[in-house]
């Protein structure tokens, strides 16, 4: 529960907030379950403050500093947080659906099981961030920093990640049921037994990616650089490959029915045990 004293100098004035938090540094504030709702927090300095399951739903946070805080179970619903500052913050099991987060500074922070949904990550921070099973459904994460995220079992389906970087990121056991990763940076990504069916990655950096078991059925990979990738027994089934430069990658034991892998570069590939059936390839093409 809230300190009283903490959430009546925050609510008085503005500046005397500032003032306190600058004068006594090694005060945390307890706001913990307090309500903003639809509050004017722009700027303010919230971090290493106690917000466990405050209510901040549509409350204007935009460049606020949460760094270090304690948002456990917080609501943001539909609040703002552009360009706010939440690294290494605790935002487990927070509820974010439909928050505005256009290039907030996530990095380093928990959102275990949070709830992102239809929020607007665009050019966000969350290299290094926590995010096992999170809920990113309809999401937009556009040129948004994941690289060495923890995405385990994230839930992606329909997110849209167009030129977003998630180099050395572990998406294992994801959900990227039609989502959007054209042009995307996934330099040695962990993709292991995800889900990736009707996913479009057009263009996308897959270099060193490990993909072993995925579930890729009617996957658009065309021009994608696939070179060095792990595709053991990953089901391409109706995959586009065309264009995609797949050298040195290993698809041994692979489903490739009725894809397409015309114009694509497959020097020195291993296709043992892979199913061609209906597969088109260039002429001269073995």
């Amino acid at each position: 529960m809230a300190n009283g004293e903490h959430l009546a100098l925050l609510q008085r004035r503005r500046t005397d907030w500032g003032a306190w938090r600058q004068r006594y540094p090694q005060i945390e504030p307890d706001l913990s379950g307090a309500d903003f709702r639809g509050a004017d927090l722009r700027r303010l300095d919230f971090s290493g403050v106690n917000l466990q399951r405050a209510y901040l739903s549509g409350a204007n946070l935009t460049a606020a500093t949460l760094r270090g805080a304690i948002l456990t179970k917080a609501n943001f619903y539909e609040a703002i947080l552009t360009d706010a500052d939440l690294s290494d913050a605790l935002l487990n099991d927070a509820k974010l659906i439909g928050a505005q987060l256009y290039g907030a500074e996530l990095q380093s922070a928990s959102l275990r099981n949070a709830d992102l949904r239809e929020a607007n990550l665009t050019a966000v921070n969350l290299s290094h961030a926590d995010l096992i099973g999170a809920d990113f459904r309809r999401a937009i994460l556009r040129t948004a920093e994941l690289s060495d995220a923890n995405l385990m079992r994230a839930e992606l389906r329909g997110a849209i990640l167009n030129a977003a970087h998630l180099n050395s990121s572990n998406l294992s056991r994801a959900n990227l049921t039609r989502s959007e990763l054209v042009a995307a940076h996934l330099t040695k990504a962990s993709l292991y037994s995800a889900t990736l069916v009707g996913a479009q990655l057009t263009n996308a950096y897959l270099v060193g990616a490990t993909l072993i078991d995925a579930e890729c059925e009617g996957i658009n990979l065309s021009w994608a650089n696939l070179s060095r990738a792990n595709l053991v027994g990953a089901n391409l089934a109706g995959a586009n490959l065309r264009g995609a430069n797949l050298t040195r990658a290993n698809l041994r034991g692979a489903n490739l029915t009725n894809a397409d892998l015309r114009d694509a570069k497959l020097a020195k590939v291993d296709l043992t045990d892979v199913n061609l059936t209906s597969t088109r390839m260039s002429e001269g093409t073995c």
